[in-house]
């Protein structure tokens, strides 16, 4: 599989396997078959409470730890310099392992615009995870859901730089102008959500892929991964069946054309999921004793 390589030279595979498990799935299983058809980059979070399932499928699968990348992230009610030191120890013994590839900031703010206090708190939350990578237990450290003003106030104040940022990103919601800065910095996109939440038919445009699909001899989806890759995007895929799973890898074999990849850039952005880090925070909460 095709891989992008990190300023430090950390390589990750160009599609991940996502672990986000709303319907309560035997997660276990799922991410053991993904280790088994070839998935080496698992994404969790402790809001997911999939840790222990990502620790559980590695030993399951017998895959090498060192030959698996594994990306998890704080949530917005572990932040702070303290709460964020005692969550990334939480998530190393869920997983069972010494060390995380990548932990990132689940949320740049913690309760939406009103929260005067998020560049501090972020701040006090990046001097943790910059600590757990002085002593060997996160490899990198990075963001999700943040856009430039608030990549800007980590990268002008903190020591170690972001190295990925995680967005939603697909076809109809492209975020030309977090990508763009992210690229002008140096630090590694990371696309949730890239196979629209099974939205494909309700973005304009979707007659378009389908057309692309039909002369590629592929799957809409396929179509979708294929844009993000392309554009030097890492995408996070999820997937319940082994044919799903394999599809999502089977996208290295083909290229779009300039055109086409023009088009579906500019099409539209119609198909935002509804959610927003300086407005629409999710209000979940973690748990600590999953």
């Amino acid at each position: 599989m095709q891989e992008f390589i990190l300023q430090s030279g950390l390589r990750i595979p160009a599609v991940g396997f996502g672990t986000y498990n709303p319907k309560k799935q035997d997660m276990t299983e799922l991410i053991t078959r993904a280790l088994r058809l070839g998935y080496r980059f698992l994404d969790t979070a402790s809001l997911y409470e999939t840790e222990r399932n990502v620790g559980e499928a590695i030993k399951k699968a017998g895959v090498a730890r060192k030959d698996i990348i594994i990306e998890s992230k704080l949530w917005y009610d572990e932040m702070g310099y303290q709460e964020a030191k005692a969550a990334i120890d939480r998530s190393l013994t869920r997983i069972g392992t010494d060390y995380l590839d990548i932990m990132l900031i689940h949320w740049p703010r913690a309760t939406g615009k009103f929260d005067e206090d998020w560049k501090s708190l972020d701040l006090e939350t990046w001097r943790a995870m910059e600590e757990a990578v002085k002593v060997g237990k996160v490899r990198e450290i990075g963001c999700s859901n943040f856009l430039p003003h608030h990549l800007e106030n980590l990268i002008l104040h903190a020591d170690i730089k972001p190295a990925v940022d995680q967005l939603e990103l697909h076809i109809g919601y492209t975020q030309e102008a977090a990508v763009e800065y992210c690229k002008q910095h140096g630090i590694q996109v990371i696309s949730w959500g890239c196979l629209g939440r099974g939205r494909m038919d309700q973005y304009v445009g979707s007659d378009y892929v389908k057309e692309l699909a039909v002369k590629y001899g592929k799957s809409e989806k396929q179509i979708f991964l294929r844009f993000l890759v392309q554009r030097n995007i890492i995408a996070i895929a999820k997937a319940t069946s082994e044919e799903h799973m394999r599809s999502n890898m089977e996208i290295f074999d083909f290229n779009l054309t300039e055109d086409e990849m023009w088009f579906l850039q500019c099409m539209p952005e119609t198909t935002w999921m509804g959610e927003h880090p300086d407005f629409a925070i999710p209000a979940k909460r973690s748990n600590p004793d999953q």
